[in-house]
């Protein structure tokens, strides 16, 4: 089935206006000088034709190079939209994968656990595998184009975790979040849902906290976690190859060119810190998604 041709502007290829920035501007201008010497010699001065040629040059000029800025200015926005999607797409395919190989493993015990006659733990089991899908549903139910800005979806969804895991959060959210680029809040979320996936299934933790915003010096952002639980053992932690969750943890963060910090005791829980700049283009990137 043939794909119907885009009602959006007519796309111009880079080496299309390449090829009208070169071409363009010599042939109009030294077409008006062939046409003044062969007709109006006689009927214009030497002194009008200059003028007139240097204020026909400057109206091209002005013209020419501002529909060309706007269409490059058109192209860019629609690559740094399609970019967004892409990586909010990829992200759902991988939350999509992850998602059933976790209900596939909860499952298997669960297989095993009624086999054996293991009431409780199979109960336990299924409580896992609603809450799993409950907060699927949550990250997948709003379309990535619509919505609220980043600051306030990461509000509702920790709202809606608190709910499910019974672990309350204190939550400072600065509404300088919204500069991050939409490239950017996908693995940003990725690291937050995976953190507290971690706070939920391992800290024993009643209390959490999460601090996101600027840093001091406006040239990036810093995303801090911390909970009240039972802290990790050394062996645990990402920089010694431990728990899966903490590996994909520092994978997003170098992603992002962010640095990760990440601090852990039996007597005061985890403390998790990624640092990461703010990319260039980010402005654009934002309104470009949101048009």
């Amino acid at each position: 089935m043939k794909r119907k041709p885009s009602a959006g502007p007519t796309y111009v290829s880079m080496r299309t206006l390449k090829i009208l920035s070169i071409l363009l501007p010599p042939t109009l201008i030294g077409g008006f000088e062939y046409f003044r010497h062969d007709f109006l010699l006689h009927e214009l001065s030497m002194e009008t034709g200059n003028l007139y040629i240097t204020l026909l040059t400057l109206l091209l000029s002005f013209l020419f190079t501002t529909w060309m800025f706007g269409r490059i200015r058109t192209m860019n926005a629609r690559l740094s939209k399609e970019q967004a999607k892409r990586a909010v797409y990829e992200e759902r395919e991988r939350l999509a994968q992850e998602l059933h190989d976790n209900i596939a493993q909860i499952l298997f015990f669960l297989n095993v656990q009624l086999k054996k006659g293991q009431i409780d733990e199979a109960r336990s089991a299924v409580t896992e595998i609603d809450l799993h899908l409950r907060q699927a549903i949550f990250n997948l139910r709003t379309p990535p184009e619509e919505g609220e800005n980043f600051a306030a979806r990461l509000r509702a969804w920790l709202k809606e975790w608190s709910a499910l895991s019974g672990i309350a959060v204190e939550s400072r959210i600065s509404e300088s979040a919204e500069s991050l680029a939409p490239s950017t809040e996908v693995p940003l979320f990725s690291i937050i849902r995976e953190a507290f996936t971690n706070i939920r299934k391992h800290s024993m933790a009643d209390q959490a906290m999460i601090e996101l915003g600027k840093t001091d010096d406006e040239g990036g952002w810093r995303l801090y976690i911390r909970d009240n639980g039972a802290g990790l053992s050394g062996e645990s932690l990402p920089e010694t190859g431990g728990r899966y969750g903490l590996s994909m943890i520092r994978k997003w963060a170098e992603e992002l060119g962010a640095t990760l910090d990440i601090h852990s005791s039996r007597e005061h829980g985890m403390e998790l810190t990624v640092t990461g700049p703010i990319k260039k283009g980010a402005a654009d990137e934002i309104k470009s998604a949101r048009s």
